[in-house]
């Protein structure tokens, strides 16, 4: 992996975090948190989205909303762990 391929997906993944914390009102994690929810908001959604059939296209608008889907989807799991302790 490349500086650049990893800098783009840092600033990717922080822009689906951010944007994912604002869909789910406040249910975000600061800025650190953001860009992890991001990143790991976009691996959840490459691994299900193929599986499911689903494909949002290519390019920078693409990935930042692919890993914004994710992203949603993470914190919305992370919503539902909370409220059952």
């Amino acid at each position: 992996m490349h500086v650049e391929s990893l800098i783009g997906m840092l600033i990717i993944g922080a822009l689906a975090g951010w944007l994912s914390g604002k869909i789910m009102q406040g249910r975000g994690f600061g800025v650190i948190g953001n860009i992890i929810v991001g990143i790991v908001g976009a691996f959840l959604a490459g691994a299900i989205f193929p599986a499911l059939g689903f494909a949002v296209g290519g390019g920078v608008l693409a990935s930042v909303i692919h890993a914004t889907i994710g992203a949603v989807i993470l914190l919305f799991v992370i919503g539902l762990i909370r409220k059952a302790r």
